[in-house]
């Protein structure tokens, strides 16, 4: 190793090395936990009977299913969407920028002021039932708050993290060369040809990356299922919060849930990659 990398490492140690010692420590208390050790409601000993209760409780089955619902579905519509708009805002033109940071506007908001305002729009009697009542559209205000589907939580995840797609895509679009796709598009490749077997491999890493994080966010997100959520089911965030407030040994059980969720964004997360991975080289080769 020579004097050059050993800096660098140096300089990143204040930052990732306090990173790296918070997850280490999180991890391992959790993981304790589950196992019986640093027990507050009784005697802390090695034991598998929070890890034999949560897994026959069928509302962990009921919640992990959501929360995987919801976290791919998330993750890829806001990718989706977001891929247009970084291929839009990739040559420069008039109001792009102005464009740009608008669509970037949802960054700024807090996730519970925006399902707070969510909710306030689409509630019984909230501006939108009214519309709809206004025009004729219906007779009277329907329900669409906290529906079963999970749809309100997913409209709000995708508009929370498309603008973060779209960061991540913008750059890797723009960073693609214009004399590449220029010749391929003279050599016969139409729009659709030229964004699946070019601009689609080459931007594969951000697509990847806006995938993980998206995942992994909408995986353990709080804020958005308690306010707008379905009310007959939880997500495994909100699950564990019932279990910590509501059970003898909460903590222990509330820490096997979160050993199974960070499972849960881990392996799904990685399963999302590539499967997204071999999907583009699919397309690539037909």
């Amino acid at each position: 190793m020579n004097k050059q990398t050993l800096l660098a490492y140096c300089l990143l140690l204040p930052g990732l090395g306090l990173i790296i010692v918070f997850i280490f420590v999180i991890i391992s208390m959790a993981l304790a936990q589950s196992v019986g050790y640093f027990n507050f409601s009784g005697s802390s000993k090695f034991t598998w009977q929070f890890w034999q209760q949560i897994l026959a409780d069928n509302q962990l089955s009921r919640a992990f299913f959501y929360s995987l619902k919801i976290a791919t579905i998330s993750a890829i519509l806001s990718v989706s969407f977001a891929y247009p708009l970084a291929l839009w805002l990739r040559d420069p033109f008039r109001g792009a920028q102005f464009v740009s940071s608008l669509l970037k506007a949802p960054l700024l908001v807090h996730g519970l002021v925006a399902a707070f305002l969510y909710v306030n729009f689409i509630s019984f009697n909230g501006f939108l039932n009214q519309i709809f009542v206004h025009l004729g559209l219906v007779s009277r205000p329907i329900r669409m708050q906290n529906d079963s589907y999970g749809i309100g939580v997913i409209i709000l995840q995708v508009w929370k993290q498309m603008p973060f797609a779209l960061l991540l895509l913008t750059g890797a679009v723009q960073s693609i060369g214009h004399d590449i796709t220029d010749a391929a598009k003279d050599l016969g490749a139409g729009a659709w040809t030229r964004f699946v077997k070019i601009i689609l491999p080459l931007t594969l890493k951000a697509l990847q990356a806006a995938l993980i994080i998206i995942f992994i966010g909408a995986a353990g997100d709080y804020s958005f299922q308690v306010v707008a959520g379905p009310i007959s089911v939880s997500s495994l965030s909100q699950l564990m919060l019932r279990i910590q407030a509501n059970d003898a040994n909460g903590w222990n059980l509330s820490a096997t849930v979160a050993i199974l969720l960070m499972l849960t964004a881990l392996i799904g997360s990685a399963l999302l990659a590539l499967i997204t991975q071999q999907v583009i080289k699919w397309g690539a080769k037909r």
